[in-house]
C-alpha cells in the first residue's frame, strides 16, 4: 500500500502547489499507484534519427549563463570550451557581469585563457548595498540611481561589455518602497535604456515567463508536474501582475527607446503564439528575438515555427540558456537542422517543461548562417571579431 501524502495550495508564488502523491512500490501499476511524477512512457514510433555532432555552420550563443553555473571553476570552463570547439561555437556570450565588481572579476575568469570566445554582458545592480528584505534601503530607490547607473554602463562599455541583460526580477521580484512591484516601463529607468543605445550595445531582456506559470495549478494546467516540482515558479494570482501586463509593458520601454536595440530573450517569452510575437517583430525594428530554452515550445508547432523563424530570420540570434551538456546542444542541432520526427527536447528525465515530444523544423542553410552567427555579428559588439578569429583558425 503506498502512502499519500497532500499539500494545500493557496494561490501563493512562495506556497506549494496541491498535489495528491502516492509512492508506489517497484512494480507500480494503475492497481497499485502508478502517479504522474513516476510516469515515463517509452514512445513505440520508429521514426528517422538524424546524428548531430556539431552544428553545420559557426555558431554564437548569446544566452548563457557561466557565472551562475560554473561559478569560477577553471576546469569546467576548459571542459566546455572543448566542447565549444567540437561543436563550431564559437563565441558564448554570458549575461552575468553585474555591475559593482561582478563584472570585472568575471571577464577576468572567462577573458584570461579565452578572451577570444566570450563576449559579457552586464546587469543593474538594482540592491546595491542595502539589505535584499528592505526595498526602501536599495540603491535603485536612492537620488541619482539612474544617472551612476548610465555612467557605469557607458564605462563598461569601454572595458568591453557587450550588452545589458535584464532579468525576470524586474517586473516580478523588485519592489518599491511601498512594497509594490517595480514597473519595467517606469520612466525612472529611461536613462538607463538611453545609455545602452547611445554605447551601442543591446539589452536582453526576460520579461514574464510560460504562459502556463500564469495559470491555476491544476489539472487543466499544462505544466501542471513541472509547477508541482517548483510552485514557486508560479505566478498564479493577486500577488503578480498579468503577464499580458508585463509584456505590454516592456514593448513600451521598446516602443519609446527607438535608437536601443532590444532582444526578447526565448522568444520574447511568447512562444506559445508566434502570431503575436510576429506582430511585435513588425511594430518595433529595434527588436530581435532567440530561442533559449524554448524548442520545447517551438518543436510542438514545427510547421508555424518554420515559417515564423524564414519570415523573421534577420532578426533571429540563437541562445541556449547554457553551458548545457553536450547531449543538449546536439538536440538543439537536430531540431534546427533536420526534420526528425517526435524526439526528446532535453536530456533531462522527467522532460522539464512538458510531457511531450518535438519535431525538427529543418532550416534553410541561408537561415541557419544568419540565426547561428551573422545577425549576432551584426547587433553585438565585439562578436564579429571573434568569430572572424575562429573561422580562420
Amino acid at each position: 500500500m503506498g502512502l499519500v501524502i497532500g499539500f494545500l495550495h493557496c494561490g501563493s508564488a512562495t506556497q506549494q502547489a496541491y498535489s495528491q502523491q502516492v509512492l508506489p512500490s517497484d512494480d507500480a501499476s494503475p492497481a497499485n499507484g502508478l502517479l504522474l511524477k513516476d510516469y515515463r512512457p517509452q514512445s513505440k514510433l520508429v521514426t528517422e534519427i538524424t546524428e548531430k555532432d556539431h552544428a553545420k555552420f559557426t555558431v554564437v550563443d548569446v544566452h548563457t549563463h557561466f557565472y551562475l553555473r560554473v561559478r569560477g571553476n577553471a576546469e569546467m570552463l576548459d571542459d566546455f570550451v572543448q566542447v565549444m570547439d567540437k561543436n563550431k561555437i564559437a563565441v558564448c556570450v554570458s549575461l552575468d557581469g553585474q555591475l559593482g565588481g561582478r563584472f570585472e572579476s568575471h571577464t577576468k575568469f572567462l577573458w584570461e585563457e579565452y578572451k577570444d570566445r566570450f563576449a559579457v554582458f552586464i546587469n543593474v545592480n538594482w540592491i546595491g548595498d542595502g539589505n535584499p528584505d528592505d526595498p526602501a534601503t536599495w540603491d535603485c530607490h536612492r537620488p541619482g540611481f539612474a544617472t551612476r547607473t548610465a555612467d557605469q554602463i557607458a564605462e563598461a562599455a569601454k572595458q568591453g561589455a557587450s550588452g545589458l541583460k535584464v532579468f525576470k526580477r524586474f517586473g516580478l521580484g523588485y519592489r518599491n518602497p511601498d512594497g509594490s512591484l517595480i514597473k519595467i516601463d517606469d520612466a525612472r529607468w529611461d536613462p538607463i535604456w538611453q545609455a545602452c543605445g547611445k554605447a551601442g550595445i543591446p539589452v536582453i531582456i526576460h520579461t514574464a515567463d510560460p504562459a502556463a506559470f500564469f495559470d491555476p495549478i491544476d489539472k487543466k494546467n499544462e505544466r501542471y508536474e513541472e509547477l508541482t516540482r517548483h510552485p514557486d515558479w508560479s505566478f498564479h494570482g493577486d500577488d503578480f501582475p498579468s503577464r499580458k501586463e508585463l509584456l505590454d509593458a516592456r514593448n513600451r520601454v521598446i516602443a519609446r527607446h527607438p535608437r536601443t536595440n532590444f532582444i526578447g530573450a526565448h522568444i520574447a517569452n511568447n512562444s506559445e503564439d508566434l502570431g503575436v510575437v510576429g506582430g511585435w517583430l513588425d511594430r518595433y525594428p529595434n527588436l530581435y528575438i532567440e530561442p533559449a530554452s524554448r524548442i520545447s515550445e517551438l518543436g510542438r508547432q514545427p510547421r508555424a515555427a518554420r515559417q515564423f523563424l524564414i519570415r523573421y530570420a534577420d532578426r533571429l540570434l540563437f541562445g541556449t540558456d547554457g553551458p548545457w551538456p553536450e547531449q543538449r546542444l546536439r538536440i538543439y542541432w537536430r531540431f534546427f537542422e533536420t526534420s526528425d520526427e517526435s524526439f526528446d527536447y532535453s536530456e533531462k528525465v522527467p522532460p522539464p517543461q512538458g510531457f511531450w515530444k518535438i519535431y525538427g523544423i529543418d532550416l534553410p542553410d541561408d537561415v541557419l548562417k544568419k540565426m547561428y552567427h551573422e545577425n549576432a555579428a551584426k547587433l553585438i559588439p565585439g562578436v564579429a571579431e571573434r568569430v572572424q578569429k575562429f573561422q580562420s583558425r
